[in-house]
């Protein structure tokens, strides 16, 4: 039987209608989203979407949440297969689609794993595990779009 867990955050957001742009007013879209015991996580649009660049915005999130969900099941799979990993970097990208209409999605991710591993004749197996690692990932398995995998290893 599965096991559950329960995540929770709050947002904190409040109106702001002295801003104008081309005559029209708008909503800042800057926020803050708590989760209990840990900072305060400001967050805001992206740049495109007139939001403050300075602060995280939503797409950003979603794609750390990934780099780090992908990164956090492979060492947990290395670790299984007896893989000692050294070093691990990731310049991952996303892209997302917006339609005419202003809805929109992220329509594929890209992971750019770069692993340094200790023993060079596991690299075969290294570059492998980054399947098993896509297969356990919590986010991943959220997601409707796909996650591709660009690894590169080295051994010492």
């Amino acid at each position: 039987m599965p096991s559950k867990h329960l995540f929770k955050a709050a947002i904190n957001w409040t109106s702001n209608q002295n801003q104008e742009q081309s005559g029209r007013k708008f909503y800042s879209k800057s926020h803050k989203i708590l989760i209990e015991g840990k900072p305060v996580l400001n967050v805001s649009a992206a740049k495109t979407f007139k939001g403050d660049p300075e602060l995280y915005n939503p797409e950003d999130l979603l794609l750390s949440s990934l780099v780090s969900c992908h990164m956090m099941s492979y060492l947990y799979v290395c670790a299984q297969n007896g893989i000692e990993v050294l070093e691990y970097s990731d310049n991952a990208e996303a892209t997302l689609e917006v339609s005419p209409d202003g809805s929109g999605r992220f329509t594929e991710v890209r992971l750019h794993p770069k692993v340094i591993i200790a023993n060079s004749d596991q690299i075969e197996l290294a570059l492998e595990l980054h399947k098993k690692a896509n297969q356990l990932c919590f986010i991943a398995n959220s997601c409707n779009f796909p996650v591709v995998h660009n690894a590169t290893c080295e051994g010492v």
